[in-house]
């Protein structure tokens, strides 16, 4: 296995790629009593179009998510989840526009669990009945998120940021998506994205790192397979696909969403700056120690709910900052006067030095969580990156970085304003 240390951060990493083209990532914490696992796959709710074995198929919104509920059933009619539980793990799974992974915490019994998350996850079992039976529960799952102005608010900012490119679809899928879905195209969806050569293991606690790939070796099917093309829509343009949208629910005030689209990087290291970068710009810019934050705050135009950061995901990145606003409208004025303020005057030099040392050290405190560490670097190797290398890239940011993200990125073409109203709101 390849040793990585990262002597700024503390850390160290062992790193091997299989026979059949798994990536193994183990974090050893031989001082910890409780141990992580993550095996995930990438594939999520943006890959509903792929060609397998010859032919292109065009999959349902949401299979990627209703797949993930699917894959704890066992052959023997049980359930994954509940044969961790008792055998005293905490386990879980996940799926995001982009990946969906399967993960476990415990304090004993490692190894059972480990071979258990292998096993359920690499052997698939579905029939028509469980799956239609399936369909009542994630249905209700749709329809409490479709209740949920947080979720709908941000629904809607995707969908006015991008015209073409599936991260506006749900990850969940529709009520009506979802019951196109059968156990064949099921079967379809875990044959092309569930086989090792596009998942990563990551594991981290007092475990042997040889014996976490021997592990992986005995359970995992034997062959790599080549990646599977992918078909993401047609190419974005520049410009938002809607500068402002609104609907109403029921809220007490204005839930809004203010999101700025951009153009991800080449590569994955530049994909990493660019993140970074993104989110200590976000900060300076209009973060809680901002000084438009504290004239927004002192106006009444955002509360202490008020957040902001930088997305991204393959083929696509943004801004985005939202809360509860009695006039949205205002708040994304303030941001774009405050934007043309920093085109004459720049950032002030204190406050920016301050953020890279809060974002700094906020990447450093999330070094202490085992899940963390492990699906940030799950991530990162679908991306290309290296995230443990932030101290070096930290080091290089300067304010003029941070005044050219502005400029490049706070244009009106680029922006979009999306609310959740109240009933009686008359606007």
């Amino acid at each position: 296995m390849i040793k990585h240390t990262y002597e700024r951060i503390g850390e160290t990493l062992y790193e091997e790629t299989l026979e059949n083209g798994l990536r193994v990532y183990v974090f050893p914490k031989p001082d910890f009593g409780k141990c992580y696992a993550f095996f995930a796959t990438r594939y999520g709710g943006m890959d509903t179009r792929f060609r397998l074995n010859g032919q292109w198929l065009d999959t349902p919104m949401g299979i990627a998510h209703y797949l993930e509920h699917k894959m704890f059933d066992t052959p023997d009619g049980g359930n994954a989840l509940m044969k961790l539980s008792a055998a005293g793990a905490s386990p879980n799974a996940f799926t995001s526009s982009a990946i969906t992974g399967y993960h476990f915490e415990c304090t004993e019994g490692f190894w059972e669990n480990l071979r258990t998350l292998l096993e359920f996850v690499s052997v698939p079992y579905f029939t028509e009945e469980s799956v239609q039976k399936e369909q009542g529960i994630i249905a209700q799952e749709i329809r409490m998120m479709e209740d949920n102005p947080g979720r709908q608010s941000y629904r809607m900012l995707l969908e006015s940021l991008y015209q073409n490119h599936p991260i506006r679809n749900s990850v969940a899928g529709s009520v009506e998506s979802i019951a196109q879905i059968t156990a064949e195209t099921l079967y379809h969806c875990h044959e092309a994205f569930y086989t090792p050569s596009n998942m990563v293991l990551c594991v981290a606690g007092n475990v042997d790192p040889e014996q976490v790939c021997d592990l992986a070796r005995e359970i995992l099917p034997k062959e790599a397979k080549a990646p599977i093309p992918r078909d993401h829509g047609q190419d974005e343009p520049r410009e938002v696909n809607l500068r402002e949208n609104s609907k109403v629910m029921p809220v007490a005030a204005p839930l809004f969403q203010i999101g700025v689209k951009g153009q991800p990087a080449q590569d994955g290291p530049g994909c990493l700056r660019q993140k970074l970068l993104g989110d200590l710009t976000c900060e300076a810019l209009m973060g809680s120690s901002s000084s438009l934050y504290s004239k927004l705050y002192t106006q009444g135009l955002i509360n202490s709910g008020f957040y902001c950061g930088f997305m991204d995901y393959p083929g696509c990145c943004f801004l985005v900052a939202g809360g509860e606003s009695k006039d949205p409208a205002a708040v994304r004025d303030a941001i774009l006067a405050e934007v043309e303020r920093i085109g004459r005057e720049g950032l002030d030099q204190g406050l920016f030095d301050r953020m890279k040392k809060a974002a700094y050290g906020s990447f450093v405190r999330g070094l202490n969580s085992f899940e963390n560490l492990c699906v940030e670097q799950a991530q990162a190797y679908f991306e290309g990156q290296d995230p443990w290398t932030f101290p070096e890239i930290y080091d290089t940011m300067t304010r003029q970085d941070a005044e050219d993200f502005i400029r490049t990125w706070f244009c009106p073409q680029q922006m979009t304003l999306t609310v959740i109203r109240p009933v009686e709101d008359p606007a």
